[in-house]
């Protein structure tokens, strides 16, 4: 998206998704289409083994600025001070406890994890790194 770079100083005042991984392709960053031995790239075509599989942060937040509401998706390594691991660290943690807990889903996240991302982020003022496009639309590239 071609646009314009600003820099938007914002309270987060809610997060919008309760999964903060996904499956990621390791040449567009797409999120790949897995079965349970494969996963496949819809937009590079890009194919592997499901359990070579990158992931990487998708973190959706409703932030306040001065005088307006704006939605954000924050992604990838910008995210790993916050959660103290890689995505890739999160998504086995993930894994191994909804195993241990008896989750069928072995990709939840646990409620406990949704909880303190809530108890991290909401509240907190943030600058993030925008890109203006068309009708104003914000696509997130960078966040502090």
């Amino acid at each position: 998206m071609n646009g314009r770079r600003r820099l938007l100083a914002a309270s987060v005042i809610s997060v919008q998704n309760s999964s903060f991984v996904y499956p990621s392709c390791q040449n567009c960053f797409s999120k790949l289409i897995r079965d349970s031995n494969r996963f496949n790239c819809l937009k590079c075509g890009c194919t592997g083994e499901a359990k070579d599989a990158n992931y990487r942060y998708k973190l959706s937040l409703k932030v306040a600025g001065t005088s307006d509401l704006f939605d954000i998706t924050v992604f990838g390594s910008s995210l790993d001070p916050f959660f103290g691991v890689t995505a890739g660290r999160l998504q086995r943690y993930i894994q191994d406890f909804n195993q241990v807990s008896g989750e069928l889903d072995r990709d939840a996240s646990p409620s406990v994890l949704i909880q303190a991302v809530k108890t991290c982020f909401i509240g907190r003022r943030f600058i993030f790194g925008v890109k203006v496009g068309r009708g104003n639309k914000l696509s997130c590239f960078f966040s502090l």
